[in-house]
């Protein structure tokens, strides 16, 4: 694959760094080497830090290549990975690690709390773009490679994990962890068992509970308590509209204490008392028109709406008002349709990508990327470097950063109790 290069000039002098092909592990090697410069973790990803480093500075001469990296390449890459919108807290107090990353919601909460994250895995290229926008930081690739779990550092305190749900093939069987072979959860929990963090923090689907009749989630709760030594208490469905975001998402988390630890209760957090509705997150200024639907697509889905209700069916598109909350926003055409919104600030109504019919006069549109970002609790500085597809999907798929704040200060309060 073709290598991209910049060519950067300091005090005068050029050198070169190759931005390396996507599919391998080198730009997160380095940027989690660069990250932990300062601190014992750095030793950790040094070995092949120190390689990459070599193969992607062009030096001027053969006495300038005997040092690691010129002090200007060097400082150069430090400036990079650490101008960022959320960098590390400076006095951070404990450690984590954000494993099917997608954006980073995890990540923003714990820095949030004073943590600082010492490893991140997740393989979606776009979502790595977004995710090193804004912390500096690129995440390792596909978790399920023992290569990857391989700079993953040990002494860590906290496991945060959205990992995906699939079925498990226990027929006959206890329902432990060799049963759980060939899903992403297996290779989660090989890594608890490999490292023992102190804490885990797992996030997934509503329907996890469900989820093969309820297999799925016991035989989870079952590796964790049972096989892994963890005190686990029972999951809970959290919506995100008790805190502080107008959003009516429900997902489910699972939070476990490493058994000496002996932690024996656990209360998730209380709902806030502030309540807040799609007006609060609303864009200030006229969005463009590209947002607003024409007339053809509005007809169509007031059609689909119809032919569902004839049939008994509440499917079909929905319009959220400024003084409601939003359904959850998901991946997807129905994500967006099932949450636009009534906006008559447009003025100009002149067609900007290629619609069929003409843009609706009834101010009828989607809402945006950044809107959607709001509802998930992320702050207006938080880049968003890709189009709006891309955009879309991955707030789609992100945790809202509030709800999972709040839990994972209860178990940040709990775990520093015991210590």
């Amino acid at each position: 694959m073709k290598e991209n290069i910049s060519i950067d000039e300091f005090d005068g002098k050029k050198f070169k760094i190759r931005f390396i092909k996507e599919e391998d592990n080198r730009k997160a090697v380095l940027t989690h080497y660069l990250h932990n410069y300062d601190n014992g973790v750095k030793d950790h990803f040094e070995e092949e830090a120190t390689e990459y480093l070599k193969q992607i500075v062009e030096y001027k001469n053969e006495e300038e290549k005997q040092n690691l990296v010129s002090d200007i390449a060097l400082q150069q890459l430090l400036f990079e990975v650490r101008d960022v919108p959320f960098p590390t807290p400076e006095n951070y107090t404990f450690k984590f690690i954000d494993l099917f990353a997608g954006i980073g919601g995890f990540r923003m909460a714990m820095q949030n709390l004073g943590g600082k994250c010492v490893f991140t895995s997740e393989w979606d290229v776009n979502a790595q773009k977004t995710y090193k926008a804004n912390y500096g930081e690129v995440p390792f690739g596909d978790i399920t490679k023992d290569r990857t779990k391989n700079f993953i550092p040990n002494n860590f305190d906290i496991l945060c994990a959205g990992f995906p749900c699939q079925a498990f093939s226990i027929a006959g069987k206890r329902g432990g962890f060799e049963d759980t072979r060939g899903t992403l959860f297996f290779d989660v929990a090989e890594i608890i068992k490999l490292k023992k963090p102190k804490a885990i923090f797992l996030e997934n689907v509503k329907g996890l509970r469900s989820h093969d009749k309820g297999k799925t989630l016991e035989t989870i709760l079952n590796v964790l308590r049972n096989d892994l030594g963890y005190y686990v208490p029972k999951p809970q469905v959290v919506n995100a509209k008790e805190f502080g975001v107008p959003q009516n998402r429900e997902r489910i988390y699972i939070v476990g204490f490493r058994n000496d630890l002996e932690v024996n209760s656990f209360e998730y957090p209380e709902s806030f008392e502030k309540k807040v509705t799609f007006k609060d997150v609303k864009e200030k200024k006229v969005v463009p028109t590209k947002y607003y639907l024409s007339t053809q697509y509005l007809q169509t889905l007031v059609n689909h709406k119809e032919r569902h209700a004839s049939k008994g069916n509440g499917f079909g598109y929905a319009i959220i008002k400024d003084n409601e909350i939003s359904n959850a926003i998901v991946v997807g055409g129905m994500g967006r349709e099932r949450n636009l919104v009534i906006d008559d600030r447009i003025t100009d109504y002149t067609p900007t990508t290629h619609i069929k019919g003409e843009v609706n006069r009834k101010g009828i549109r989607k809402m945006t990327p950044r809107e959607w970002a709001r509802l998930q609790g992320f702050p207006d500085n938080f880049i968003i470097p890709v189009a709006d597809a891309s955009a879309y999907k991955q707030f789609g798929n992100s945790v809202a950063v509030p709800a999972i704040q709040a839990t994972a200060e209860k178990i940040i309060d709990l775990i520093k109790a015991k210590l």
